[in-house]
């Protein structure tokens, strides 16, 4: 599957950025502001780990793309889309893991 799909949904979530809180869950979403947004962040990473706990792999690819989901309703909110994200793990292939750690700036978080 290409990454057609992610910039499909990065185009509907900024769409509905702006629109009715009635008009969706992303405008709803959006309306409730960051720490909203960040609050289902955090809900989703929980359910993404206990659906890898579970060893139900079926459930762990539904909790992941809930995650990835609202990971790109929080890009959005910054201005940042999918594409900004693959930009950096395109830079990153055939960097080892440890170099690319080892390369950040002592005040970034792991």
């Amino acid at each position: 599957m290409k990454n057609d799909i992610l910039q499909q949904l990065m185009e509907t979530i900024v769409a509905r950025k702006g629109a009715a809180v009635e008009s969706s869950y992303v405008a709803q979403l959006f309306s409730k502001g960051e720490d909203a947004i960040l609050k289902k962040v955090g809900e989703e990473t929980t359910e993404v780990l206990l659906a890898a706990k579970s060893g139900d792999k079926q459930h762990l690819v539904y909790e992941t793309a809930d995650l990835w989901f609202h990971c790109m309703v929080l890009l959005a909110q910054h201005g940042l889309s999918a594409s900004d994200v693959l930009k950096e793990l395109a830079q990153r292939v055939g960097v080892s893991g440890l170099d690319e750690k080892a390369g950040r700036k002592s005040d970034d978080v792991s």
